[in-house]
């Protein structure tokens, strides 16, 4: 079986999307690479009416979708045990270690929250996820899902068809990626950085990893420190043991 993504939404028709598009839509639609399934929430509900969702205990605006619906549809999906995530704006941040773990498995299964969100004792009974990719709150957790389903997806071996561009990417080593250069040589007076046109590819090397530290400096100082402490310490020069030394007398 391939990866599978499956969609827990009130919202079906939202789906594919972007996901239906480019090198990652060919890898679902003809290549078979993954798979998507979507979940129409609102097939599981026993009201008469058809609801879903009610005011939320303790009284407050809006409307809570209901944990009994909810479950019912979870355990309509079919098939092995996977990552269970909710789409919330109060959940661990998105990281790409994380899309890295899920990746790996057979799939993942998403729930899209709709109004004030989702009944907590679904979310704790059931061992969901809380997963936010980015500190902003959506209508509903669709194009969120989209996100994590797309940073998954990409990384299924021959979805992108060129994996060792995989590995200088944000993220992949704690820095953000270097920018990017094509043909015109000059653009609005801007010229492509000469090095890039050297043919020297230490250079060139050396070059986009300065550019990666500097820019993961400036934009995102928690990812740089983060660096910093992640690499090993540098052993002491010569000259400093050798000082070191005299002064113990050595």
């Amino acid at each position: 079986m391939p990866f599978t993504a499956t969609v827990l939404t009130m919202f079906p028709e939202a789906f594919p999307g972007p996901l239906g598009v480019s090198l990652i839509g060919t890898a679902w639609r003809e290549k078979g690479l993954w798979a998507l399934e979507t979940v129409d929430i609102r097939d599981f509900s026993e009201d008469k009416r058809g609801f879903l969702d009610d005011t939320p205990a303790g009284g407050g605006p809006g409307q809570v979708l209901k944990a009994d619906v909810v479950a019912r549809a979870l355990d309509s999906v079919e098939g092995p045990p996977r990552p269970l995530l909710y789409m919330s704006a109060r959940g661990r941040p998105l990281t790409q270690a994380r899309v890295k773990e899920w990746a790996r498995a057979d799939g993942i299964t998403v729930l899209c929250g709709r109004f004030e969100g989702v009944d907590q004792r679904v979310l704790d009974a059931r061992g969901f996820e809380e997963v936010s990719v980015g500190d902003a709150v959506l209508a509903g957790g669709e194009a969120a899902a989209m996100v994590v389903i797309e940073a998954c997806v990409r990384l299924i071996p021959g979805v992108l068809g060129q994996a060792e561009s995989l590995s200088s990417e944000s993220f992949e080593d704690g820095l953000l990626e270097h920018p990017q250069y094509t043909r015109p040589r000059t653009f609005e007076g801007i010229d492509i950085p000469e090095v890039l046109l050297s043919g020297d590819h230490r250079r060139m090397a050396a070059w986009r990893q300065a550019q990666r530290e500097e820019t993961t400096k400036v934009r995102r100082p928690d990812l740089w420190a983060a660096h910093l402490d992640a690499k090993p310490a540098e052993p002491a020069s010569a000259k400093s043991q050798l000082k070191g030394a005299k002064a113990r007398g050595e």
